[in-house]
């Protein structure tokens, strides 16, 4: 998808290219073309992350990869210098799933169109589509929710009406849940020390802690401990789990390494009982 802007500077293009969900070998071939064209390749490491490390990328697509963290995505100077590279060779922006999953993308697009720059998108497989594995049927699906990690005086709630929102239509809620990569603690930013937080990748038993301390507050009933839910695990790669049960079945569950996610199943389909039933049967073989 090419999102040419009108007064381009030259021939020069900025790639957006997503590479799925699993290792290095995920890119489309005509992502890896498009790589191998670039004088300089960035990997956007702070929405996502793939299952294998930069070196590994950078072996099989044969360039050396800049990583581009939440810290650069925020600095106006960091931005517009590669921004500034695109006007005089290709770029490469290399983002986990498709290059439109998170929204923050969207926002380097106008900025590259603004300046000029022709912008080329190669999409790619997103966890917004992969969830299909579950056996849930796609145009079932409402509003997609994010949940962050809650602190002690910061839990932000607005995700519970998105949820009542769908379960009122009978619609699966997709669950994104939060990362934290290169992060610093409240105590070192105010004190400008570039000191950073350990990552930290939210589990599926901690979403559901803190899904039913949100019901616990609000008492809308708007799900609770048996309500019918999946957990994933690691979509797109080798050892993906998918267990299905009531919402209090998988507080127990062990789903192992990032990144997971959630959904809350609404009414299902005939067809989606029975692969629902199929991922519970996995979720007795775990307890065992």
């Amino acid at each position: 998808v090419s999102t040419q802007s009108t007064g381009t500077v030259n021939d020069m293009v900025l790639y957006l290219i997503g590479l799925g969900l699993g290792d290095e070998k995920d890119i489309t071939v005509k992502g890896l073309e498009a790589v191998k064209r670039c004088s300089k390749v960035y990997l956007e490491s702070y929405t996502s992350i793939l299952n294998v490390n930069k070196e590994k990328l950078e072996d099989f697509y044969g360039k050396k990869i800049i990583l581009a963290d939440r810290e650069m995505a925020e600095s106006d100077n960091d931005v517009d210098a590669m921004l500034n590279d695109a006007t005089i060779s290709d770029v490469a922006f290399l983002v986990v799933g498709d290059p439109f999953g998170a929204t923050t993308h969207t926002d380097l697009v106008l900025r590259a169109k603004n300046k000029g720059i022709t912008v080329e998108v190669i999409h790619n497989t997103s966890i917004v589509n992969a969830v299909g594995c579950t056996g849930l049927h796609l145009y079932n699906f409402g509003q997609i929710v994010s949940m962050v990690f809650f602190t002690d005086s910061w839990k932000p709630d607005s995700f519970y009406d998105k949820v009542k929102g769908n379960r009122s239509l009978g619609l699966h809620t997709l669950i994104l849940l939060d990362i934290k990569v290169k992060e610093q603690s409240l105590e070192n930013l105010l004190k400008g020390k570039k000191i950073y937080e350990p990552p930290r990748f939210m589990t599926v038993n901690q979403c559901i802690e803190q899904l039913l301390e949100i019901e616990a507050l609000r008492k809308e009933k708007v799900y609770s401990e048996d309500t019918l839910c999946l957990g994933l695990a690691r979509i797109g790669q080798p050892d993906q789990l998918i267990v299905s049960g009531k919402m209090s079945e998988l507080m127990s569950v062990d789903f192992g390494s990032p990144l997971h996610c959630f959904i809350i199943a609404g009414d299902l389909h005939v067809m989606e009982q029975e692969m629902f039933n199929h991922f519970q049967k996995t979720s007795k073989q775990i307890k065992e």
